[in-house]
């Protein structure tokens, strides 16, 4: 088999760059381990940029992230018994919308099967060959049978722990940057109507707690935890308890609350692999950089380096010129330091690490408090959160 642009992941990267090089006439061949129940069911958050939206309307795949969307024009912060609105809006003249990941993925897959495109699931036993050669291979098992699948170029779009990073070359100058947090989150998913219209980060002494919106009767809350804890140490009534220590404030605000029918712990880390290419192997999103998600940034960082990949590759093909792809790496690495550095302070400024004295304790609600009070600041803080750079 042979086609222009092999991609490994069918996660949003994978299936984003797929339908924008389909756009613009040029193939390719999806390659996903898991099946298309699993990657449509996976329940991950999703506050989508400006950018990001523009993106996807742009490509035909947002009419249901507009219709079914949450669009906010601000988000709360909530320390010392107060909430205090950022009007993302009015500072930046942007705003994000709450559209849950996978329902991202559903529009995806949907658009590119009804462009016959090219997406296998379950493939198992994928391995990337030649790839610092013009003729990349990846071979992989399909259905039960070997199959061999030439191309042009390699897209890592695999995630974490996928083939795609590791099979970049090893070389002295390539770089692996990572901060792995003492904390993780609780994350629960509730049957309830919304607590708040928007997002709540709130920073307490006990932990750091976050209000999302779902649905209109779906609502995600998180709050920090050990990262070696288990949801079955963690019944309903304790719960709900923490969540309510962490979020009670002075002004007669409750957290509604609602049947949990899901919970789970995640980890937190930051990390960077650079660079981004070598020879005709790329790789994108969470294969290549993780941030923690405080700062809302890892769907967005995807959806940045594949746009940014597409671009390269129509020049190729279009002109004959690899002067994009070249800079691949560069440019993109550029706006994944910023995310980095934005995901890293939210986390900082939020999170109570367990080692913090006093003094840095008092510092983190003494930046909290110039965030609200300086307009100077919180446009700052909005600007990196909508992404308006």
């Amino acid at each position: 088999m042979r086609t222009q642009i092999a991609i490994i992941g069918a996660g949003p990267a994978g299936l984003l760059l797929s339908h924008l090089l389909h756009l613009e006439g040029i193939e390719s061949v999806v390659l996903e381990a898991r099946s298309r129940t699993d990657i449509e069911s996976t329940i991950r958050a999703g506050v989508l940029e400006q950018g990001t939206m523009d993106i996807l309307t742009q490509a035909g795949v947002g009419e249901r992230m507009r219709s079914e969307g949450a669009l906010h024009h601000g988000i709360e912060l909530a320390f010392d018994g107060a909430r205090h609105r950022i009007d993302l809006s009015e500072l930046t003249g942007k705003a994000i919308t709450v559209y849950p990941q996978h329902e991202v993925i559903k529009d995806l897959v949907a658009a590119r099967l009804a462009a016959k495109g090219s997406v296998l699931f379950e493939v198992a036993d994928v391995e990337l060959h030649d790839t610092q050669t013009l003729r990349p291979r990846v071979s992989y098992r399909h259905g039960g049978e070997a199959y061999t699948l030439e191309a042009d170029f390699i897209i890592g779009c695999d995630g974490y722990h996928g083939v795609a990073r590791p099979a970049m070359p090893a070389q002295e100058l390539r770089k692996n940057f990572q901060r792995i947090y003492p904390f993780g989150w609780f994350g629960i998913l509730v049957e309830s109507a919304p607590s708040s219209e928007e997002l709540i980060y709130a920073q307490h002494d006990r932990g750091y707690a976050l209000v999302s919106t779902r649905t209109p009767t779906v609502q995600r809350l998180y709050f920090q935890c050990d990262p070696s804890d288990h949801v079955d140490n963690w019944s309903d009534d304790r719960i709900w308890a923490e969540l309510h220590a962490r979020l009670e404030n002075h002004d007669g605000w409750k957290l509604k609350e609602g049947h949990i029918f899901q919970k789970n712990i995640i980890g937190m880390r930051s990390f960077v692999s650079t660079p981004m290419q070598a020879g005709r192997l790329f790789l994108a999103g969470d294969a290549a950089h993780i941030v923690p998600p405080t700062g809302a940034k890892g769907l967005n960082l995807a959806v940045s380096d594949v746009q940014l990949l597409a671009r390269g590759l129509e020049q190729f093909y279009r002109q004959g010129s690899e002067e994009r792809l070249n800079g691949y790496s560069d440019a993109a690495l550029k706006r994944i330091w910023r995310a980095e550095y934005f995901s890293w302070t939210m986390t900082r400024l939020l999170h109570t690490f367990a080692d913090a004295t006093p003094f840095e304790r008092e510092m983190q609600r003494a930046e909290l408090a110039n965030i609200v009070n300086s307009r100077a600041m919180a446009t700052a803080l909005a600007e990196n959160y909508v992404g308006a750079f």
